[in-house]
């Protein structure tokens, strides 16, 4: 599975991916940032080039070139990249989804709360064109902070003969480190699901409230956002659930002292490896959000 079926899967994917992100990323250079929704469309694009510089070191190893220390480079670096982007482009869609809830849900008390407030509130800073530029920064420093130690503590001497098993190569305050940063990383991420899952369900309550109230088509923009947030959950759903539903107890099976059968550390690691082929497909599916979000995107495509 993983020396067969996994590697023209991945090489497909990196080729559909850097065609469609290359295009994305031209497109976004053009378009203004006038909005908090493209600066986080546009960090967006950045995570998912990231993320696929790391494929062709994946699919060396997967067809056995570079010999063992092309298995050192994945555990020390390009893994650490690859999971990192992944995250930051996680946390991203929370922050485009919040976007959206208070563009739809909050925008007719937009007026009021300003009035009474004298500025701007809270959650409509996401709308923000600086904030959303501080978020991002917050966003990508957080994940830094998280995962460079992954990349220090994994400083064990390289040999062929563990240079397959990364958590060998790694200190052991690198092993508590991964398990921590693990579980901080997958915390993020059930986070991230509530919101979206939050933000959805309570557009969809406003777009029918309106349907009820107007019933004609004033309520189209309404649901036009509708149809936006659910490709949001739709490539949520489909990428990263099924990974993070085995990651735990993958992780856990690859510490020294998990008590795991050697069946079923195999059965996990196979799990693993073909739901993280699923994450990785994000790569392909998130141009479809920017199409589906972005007016300016979608005019400048045309």
């Amino acid at each position: 599975f993983t020396r067969q079926v996994l590697p023209p899967l991945y090489f497909v994917t990196c080729i559909v991916g850097i065609c469609l992100n290359g295009v994305a990323a031209w497109i976004f250079f053009r378009v203004p940032s006038d909005s908090g929704l493209v600066v986080y469309l546009k960090n967006m694009v950045v995570a998912d080039l990231l993320m696929l510089s790391t494929f062709p070191f994946r699919l060396a190893a997967q067809l056995g070139l570079g010999g063992w220390r092309i298995h050192v480079i994945i555990c020390r670096y390009t893994a650490v990249l690859f999971y990192s982007s992944m995250y930051v482009g996680i946390l991203f869609m929370g922050l485009i989804s919040l976007e959206r809830y208070v563009k739809i849900v909050r925008h007719t008390s937009s007026s009021t709360c300003r009035s009474r407030l004298g500025g701007m509130s809270a959650l409509h800073l996401l709308q923000s064109v600086g904030f959303a530029r501080v978020l991002a920064f917050f966003t990508w420093s957080l994940l830094l902070l998280c995962v460079l130690p992954n990349v220090l503590l994994t400083s064990q001497l390289a040999t062929e003969v563990n240079s397959r098993h990364c958590m060998e190569l790694k200190t052991p305050l690198g092993v508590q480190w991964h398990r921590v940063s693990t579980l901080f990383s997958v915390s993020l991420f059930w986070v991230t699901l509530l919101v979206l899952a939050f933000c959805y369900a309570s557009i969809v309550h406003r777009v029918y409230q309106s349907y009820r109230r107007v019933r004609r088509n004033s309520s189209e923009a309404c649901r036009k956002s509708n149809r936006s947030i659910f490709s949001i959950l739709a490539v949520f759903f489909i990428c990263f659930v099924p990974y993070h539903i085995c990651r735990v107890p993958y992780t856990l099976s690859q510490m020294p002292d998990s008590g795991f059968s050697h069946d079923t550390r195999f059965l996990l690691f196979q799990l693993k490896e073909g739901t993280l082929f699923l994450s990785a497909l994000n790569v392909c599916l998130d141009p479809v959000i920017y199409v589906l979000m972005c007016r300016n995107f979608r005019e400048s495509l045309l």
